[in-house]
């Protein structure tokens, strides 16, 4: 699969909530990561989304916020993945900060250079990837 989404994940559809216009969809990649997306009843059917489906998730850097000291329960957001900054590349304006977890999932994030400097984001930093269940795309091959 080629994307300009700089997030993928492939897994498995472990969860379908359905809802009279949205269904929350949850996927567990193979390394453990579960990645919760809300999307309408109408794309689950399409898609043929149940638990045990192959599906992949698509999250655009830029739809990622990054947080230090941030425990999950203190965001609104479903999906508040906790890792280590693996990587800093600064251009002008932007920065993109990778985080790596514990399972071997990497998410990026393109934040400005100002945030990346005040949250005093390096390698090795902890950090945790934010990004609204809304704002994730699900597909199947």
């Amino acid at each position: 699969m080629k994307t300009s989404a700089r997030n993928q994940f492939e897994g498995e559809v472990i969860d379908v909530t359905h809802g009279a216009v949205n269904d929350q969809i949850t996927l567990r990649t193979k390394g453990g990561l579960d990645v919760v997306a809300v999307i309408t009843h109408g794309s689950t059917d399409t898609l043929g989304l149940a638990p045990g489906k192959a599906a992949f998730a698509l999250v655009k850097a830029s739809s990622v916020l990054v947080m230090v000291d941030v425990a999950s329960h203190q965001v609104s957001a479903r999906n508040c993945i906790a890792g280590t900054v693996s990587n800093v590349t600064k251009g002008a304006v932007n920065a993109e900060v990778t985080i790596s977890t514990t399972g071997g999932a990497q998410i990026a994030a393109i934040i400005t250079n100002e945030s990346a400097d005040r949250l005093g984001l390096a390698n090795g930093k902890a950090a945790t990837a934010i990004f609204k269940a809304s704002s994730v795309i699900i597909g199947v091959n």
